[in-house]
C-alpha cells in the first residue's frame, strides 16, 4: 500500500465507535462470523485449517507475529463497515476531508516567480468534491500516484490559489517526497 492508502485506512480506523475484539479467540470468532468456515478463515490468513480450529478452541493462544498481524489486519478491515460508510458519506456530502502532511511541493509557475520545490508542512481542509474523487479513485483501484494527484489538485485550489484569489498562473502542483501524510474526515 502507498502513503495515501495507508492514511485512508488509518482515518477509517479512527472512526470506530467500538474497539474490535482484543483476544485471539475473539478475533477468530469474529472472522468465523464474517467468512462462515474455518477453511475460508484459514485461506484469508494464510494458515492451515487446523490452526484456525486450535485458535477457536483456545488450544493455541500466541501465533507468530506475522500471523497475528494478518489476523489483526483482517479483523480491522471488516470491522464496523456501516460506521465507515456513514463517515465517508458525510465527508463526500458536506464535511470534506482534512489533509495534514509534510512533503516537498513542486509546481509550474509563470515566468518571474519561483517554482522551486520545497518542503512544507500543511494542514488543509479540502471540499467534499475532493473527498468524493479520492474515495472513488480508491474504489476503482487507482495507484498512489493518481491519489496524490487528486490531493495536489485540491492543495492547488484551496491553499496555493486560495479559491482563485491569488497565484492564478500557477499550474501542475505535485506532491513529492512525502515525510508523512494523515487524513481526517
Amino acid at each position: 500500500m502507498g502513503e495515501i492508502e495507508d492514511a485512508i485506512e488509518r482515518a477509517d480506523q479512527e472512526s470506530f465507535t467500538r474497539e474490535p475484539p482484543k483476544t485471539l479467540k475473539g478475533r477468530i470468532t469474529y472472522l468465523m462470523k464474517q467468512l462462515k468456515t474455518t477453511k475460508a478463515v484459514a485461506r484469508e490468513l494464510g494458515v492451515s485449517q487446523r490452526s484456525v480450529e486450535r485458535y477457536l478452541k483456545g488450544e493455541r493462544k500466541h501465533p507468530p507475529k506475522d500471523i497475528a498481524d494478518r489476523i489483526n489486519s483482517s479483523v480491522r478491515s471488516r470491522w464496523q463497515p456501516q460506521v465507515r460508510k456513514r463517515r465517508r458519506k458525510q465527508a463526500t456530502a458536506t464535511g470534506g476531508i482534512t489533509v495534514e502532511t509534510r512533503a516537498r511541493f513542486g509546481y509550474t509557475a509563470p515566468v518571474g516567480t519561483t517554482d522551486d520545490g520545497r518542503f512544507r508542512r500543511l494542514t488543509v481542509h479540502l471540499p467534499p468534491a475532493y473527498a468524493q474523487r479520492l474515495f472513488d479513485a480508491r474504489e476503482t483501484g487507482a495507484d498512489d500516484q493518481e491519489m496524490r494527484g487528486i490531493i495536489a489538485e485540491g492543495f492547488k485550489e484551496v491553499y496555493f490559489q486560495d479559491g482563485g484569489g491569488r497565484a492564478i498562473g500557477l499550474s501542475d502542483v505535485a506532491i513529492n517526497d512525502i515525510d508523512y501524510l494523515d487524513l481526517d474526515y
